[in-house]
């Protein structure tokens, strides 16, 4: 399954879940990752400067694509959506890749196929040592990556 889910904070607690309007008009889907664009929610892709964190689904439900509630097709700087924004956030992706806790990686794909991939920006530093490679792989957003964190 790709996308990323909200394990926990390093800090403890629970998901910080925030409205903020969408950047652009286009797909988000349950489990990407944004990141925040003049005080709007864009899809995050690698090397972006200021990551945010998981989409959470629309504010108003009746604004989720039809049969698909975690997905909203938004118009731009009108459609409401929820992020969890935790700037200590531990989210957890299938990555079929053997991982070392400390390893620098990023992010990849479009919509509903957001992925981990091989570091060249740094957007994300992995927490846990994997097991077995079926095993998630769990990662926070590089220093100085989010926008509640900025360099």
């Amino acid at each position: 399954m790709a996308g990323f889910t909200w394990r926990y904070n390093i800090s403890g607690g629970r998901p910080l879940s925030l409205t903020y309007l969408m950047k652009n008009t286009e797909t988000l889907t349950k489990g990407d990752l944004l990141t925040m664009d003049t005080g709007e929610m864009d899809l995050a892709a690698t090397n972006d400067t200021l990551f945010a964190g998981a989409f959470d689904g629309p504010e108003d439900p009746t604004d989720a694509v039809d049969g698909s509630p975690g997905t909203v097709a938004g118009t731009d700087s009108t459609t409401l959506v929820k992020a969890i924004v935790n700037p200590d956030a531990v989210y957890g992706s299938a990555d079929a890749n053997a991982r070392l806790a400390g390893v620098n990686l990023d992010i990849s794909g479009a919509t509903g196929a957001q992925a981990i991939a091989t570091d060249s920006n740094s957007d994300f530093l992995t927490l846990e040592r994997k097991r077995q490679n079926a095993d998630e792989t769990r990662v926070m957003f590089a220093p100085g990556e989010h926008f509640l964190n900025p360099n």
